[in-house]
């Protein structure tokens, strides 16, 4: 099953072939490659080509272990990030997640606003009763964005992943967003974010 997910200023769709420029420009900025494990640098078209094939392949099966959201902003029709659902195990109801975006786009809270409308989707419609995230420990950005969203941290993972960017040895920092904590919270991150909105606008 594919979703479309629309907020006020993204679309949020499976990957496209015609994407492959826009994921290059914001991946391929070794600032946003450097926080990443799995990403390496310099990303090429081959990389970003293979990936998409692999996200629309992965969005054919019967059964779905995870989505790829990629965030194109309406305004623009341009490709800005990608948030990923992943390892999604309907028996536990418990999820991972992940996400990149290009670094123009930074503290305008479009991270914020996809994050509401895919947790809504997981939470609701997928009826995740958790879902989990990981951000290496120097990331100072990535950790607070997901102590801001509403993750509470859980622990660390000492040495647990190498950046393929820049091979060096990162400390995970662990977190996790239960449905009830979400729910709480949602009201005030929605008054948040269209205050911020506001501001840029």
């Amino acid at each position: 099953m594919d979703f479309i997910l629309e907020t006020k200023r993204l679309i949020l769709r499976k990957p496209r072939l015609s994407d492959a420029k826009d994921i290059i420009e914001g991946i391929g900025d070794f600032e946003v490659s450097k926080n990443l494990s799995k990403v390496p640098y310099p990303y090429k078209k081959k990389d970003a080509e293979i990936w998409i094939k692999r996200s629309i392949k992965k969005s054919k099966r019967n059964v779905q272990d995870g989505y790829n959201f990629i965030l194109e902003l309406k305004s623009d029709k341009k490709v800005i990030g990608c948030l990923g659902i992943h390892k999604l195990n309907k028996q536990q109801g418990v999820c991972e997640t992940g996400s990149w975006l290009n670094r123009k786009y930074h503290r305008k809270g479009y991270m914020t606003e996809a994050k509401i409308a895919v947790n809504e989707l997981v939470f609701n419609q997928l009826k995740m009763r958790k879902m989990e995230t990981e951000a290496f420990a120097d990331n100072k950005a990535s950790n607070a964005t997901q102590r801001a969203v509403g993750y509470k941290y859980e622990g660390c993972r000492k040495k647990h992943s190498v950046s393929q960017a820049t091979g060096k040895i990162h400390n995970n920092n662990l977190y996790g967003l239960l449905k009830e904590d979400w729910k709480k919270n949602l009201p005030k991150l929605k008054k948040h974010l269209e205050e911020k909105i506001r501001k840029i606008v």
